[in-house]
């Protein structure tokens, strides 16, 4: 059973799988307190023992290799579920396929909450489990990351979306990193301007950004779609593009945003951006009364949303190489090349490449190609961007309320919820 958060409920204390907040605590500090112990008796033991520099290195190899070939791989997920459609569901496949192939076991977690201490609790649930190799997708890992990898250092972290400041911010260090945790993020912004370009380039003059919250990923994908839609138009000769702009503030529709939505559509927005999880579903359902179109994110979701919601809804999918991070950062686990390649870094993944399938951010292979941006204009653009002829502002403190361009107009309307 998962370690459950029950809450404040009637007054009553918050508990942790029955224990007090107190308790709890109290338990963290012990298994601190008693790992650092152990790991100094076992210091103290080889040097009586008179181990020798050579020795020691061929006993630490010996387990490097005796926990390679133990390996077992464990994703927690964090705000959203493995069906999600999105973010979990594709580390979540990305994980259990990588385990079929190479014979490792493999098993996933859900946290109890959307809190600190249940992401802690099922982290260590896995590795009471079992688990050495612990896949973490998510900025909300932060705390978990900082409260929690220095207690085993013979487990190995992989955080997906986890940035360098969310690990100072959470830490109150500068530089905090641990010699068994890699964090990646991603250049979000290039993969949004692509979406925008696109959309204006295929014909697109009315369009929407709704984003899930804002949080640094999904600003980064917003504010690179509205500047990849003004140089699209700068590009094509197109006197105005108008951009409805708002954050759900939720990783998942209702009611209330599809409302929001069916507001957007009927007023003449073409297609609309759905960056945040299961957000999409409420741009989908409203997109759908009215013939729109849609954006998806993070992965190709026209398979998707197009089954669910209609042939041809999905224009493109601004995605970001998830998959390929999982297996490369696995492989390096299993052949003993973690700590060399990845171990204590915190990478920002983009474009490694003037080739579009070859980078960690890039259009969906089912990007609706058209007289105004084929394939070829697509390939051309990102060669642009990776020669550095094309620059685009990742800012994430931007007030998209007040940014003025010669092409663009930005109706941001915050927080619809």
């Amino acid at each position: 059973m998962l370690f459950k958060s029950n809450g404040v409920e009637n007054g009553k204390a918050i508990t942790y799988n029955g224990l007090s907040v107190k308790e709890y605590a109290w338990r963290k500090i012990m298994k601190k307190f008693l790992s650092v112990g152990l790991t100094a008796a076992m210091a103290v033991s080889l040097a009586a023992c008179g181990s020798s520099s050579s020795s020691s290195s061929s006993s630490a190899k010996s387990t490097s290799s005796a926990s390679s070939s133990d390996m077992a791989v464990a994703m927690i997920t964090d705000y959203g579920d493995i069906t999600d459609q999105s973010f979990n569901q594709t580390t979540y496949e990305a994980c259990k396929a990588w385990a079929a192939d190479n014979d490792v076991k493999f098993n996933y977690y859900k946290p109890a909450s959307d809190a600190d201490a249940d992401r802690e609790a099922s982290i260590e649930q896995a590795i009471d489990e079992g688990y050495n190799v612990i896949v973490m997708p998510g900025y909300a890992f932060a705390q978990a990351i900082v409260d929690t990898v220095e207690d085993y250092p013979d487990v190995k972290f992989i955080a997906l979306d986890v940035a360098q400041s969310d690990l100072d911010k959470d830490s109150g260090t500068d530089g905090w990193k641990s010699d068994n945790t890699f964090c990646a993020v991603y250049e979000e912004d290039l993969a949004g301007y692509m979406a925008g370009y696109a959309a204006v380039s295929l014909g697109y003059t009315k369009l929407g950004f709704l984003g899930g919250m804002a949080v640094p990923a999904v600003i980064r994908y917003g504010y690179g779609y509205v500047q990849g839609a003004e140089q699209a138009a700068e590009d094509k000769g197109v006197a105005e593009v108008d951009i409805n702009y708002a954050y759900g503030n939720k990783f998942s529709g209702d009611s209330d945003i599809t409302a929001a939505m069916d507001t957007w559509y009927g007023n003449g927005t073409q297609v609309v951006f759905a960056c945040g999880g299961g957000i999409y579903t409420s741009a989908a359902e409203a997109a759908q009364k009215v013939n729109g179109k849609v954006i998806g994110v993070d992965v190709d979701q026209a398979a998707t949303i197009d089954s669910t919601y209609g042939d041809g809804m999905t224009v493109t999918s601004a995605t970001k190489g998830l998959a390929a991070t999982v297996k490369t950062t696995l492989d390096a686990c299993k052949d003993g090349t973690f700590s060399d390649k990845y171990a204590g870094t915190c990478q920002n993944l983009g474009l490694v490449s003037e080739n579009p399938e070859e980078n960690y951010v890039q259009l969906a292979e089912s990007t609706q190609w058209g007289d105004g941006f084929s394939e070829d204009d697509y390939k051309a653009l990102v060669k642009k961007m990776y020669d550095g002829d094309i620059k685009v502002d990742n800012s994430v403190d931007v007030d998209l309320s007040k940014v003025s361009y010669d092409h663009v107009k930005v109706d941001y309307q915050g927080n619809l919820k």
